[in-house]
């Protein structure tokens, strides 16, 4: 009967033993996993901030060549209107003269 017990008793041992170990491997892949995870998220933030740091750049060329052309249309369609000033305003002024004494 001893001997039964005594065999019982090595099983559990051994078994705790193997739970034992189980759960500190565990812990140490949790570890492990936890440290890749977090090179892991390290390494996408960093791509991803490039990215869009690129993206931003893209777009704030854009929008500067952009703006650049219309501020150059602008200044060509003042020009042009005041040269056709300068070269009719007294056609101008004839005609608005002539409007108003047609009464």
């Amino acid at each position: 009967m001893d001997s039964i017990v005594n065999k019982l008793t090595e099983i559990e041992d051994a078994a705790s033993a193997i739970v034992q170990h189980a759960e500190d491997q565990k812990e140490i892949l949790n570890k492990e996993y936890d440290e890749k995870r977090k090179v892991f998220d390290d390494e996408l933030e960093n791509k991803t901030e490039a990215r869009l740091s690129a993206i931003r750049s893209e777009l704030e060329e854009n929008t500067s060549r952009i703006l650049d052309s219309q501020s150059d249309s602008s200044t060509e369609l003042i020009q042009a209107l005041q040269k056709e000033y300068e070269e009719k305003h007294t056609e101008y002024a004839h005609e608005i003269l002539k409007r108003i004494t047609e009464v």
